[in-house]
């Protein structure tokens, strides 16, 4: 049986790196990392809900739940009333969109720029190839 450790270890601490790029440019634009997250997220024009986003993205609830406060008391987003549900629907205001667009410009520029090298030099197919790692992953996990 083969000791994958160092491949997994490689593998961690470049999405480790990936992590501190975006913690990097939040910093740099002077927001809190998960905010940077947030306003991208929104910057699709859609409306998300606080579970939607919590699960798919893994951000705590509590923390979600204090950046959307504080967005709201800025101005730049909304919380929608959902029909059949308690919960609201999260979605920019119009600053919100212009404010988004401002500081998720760097991240979605430097995005661009390295994938289109990627897909250049090498493919895209990494993507589906790490997603399939995490889906083994994980139901090596749950199996276990």
């Amino acid at each position: 049986m083969n000791d994958y450790r160092n491949e997994v270890y490689r593998l961690m601490l470049t999405t480790n790196r990936c992590i501190r790029v975006y913690y990097e440019i939040a910093k740099k634009m002077g927001i809190k990392e998960n905010t940077l997250l947030l306003l991208d997220i929104l910057s699709d024009k859609e409306q998300h809900s606080q579970k939607q986003i919590c699960d798919d993205w893994h951000i705590p609830r509590t923390t979600l739940n204090t950046i959307i406060k504080e967005c709201v008391k800025s101005g730049y987003i909304v919380l929608l009333p959902q029909s059949n549900s308690k919960e609201k629907l999260i979605s920019l205001t119009e600053s919100g969109q212009i404010f988004a667009d401002k500081v998720t410009h760097t991240m979605k520029k430097a995005v661009q720029h390295s994938m289109e090298k990627i897909q250049k030099e090498y493919s895209t197919d990494f993507i589906m190839v790490f997603e399939k790692y995490v889906e083994y992953l994980e139901n090596e996990y749950k199996n276990d």
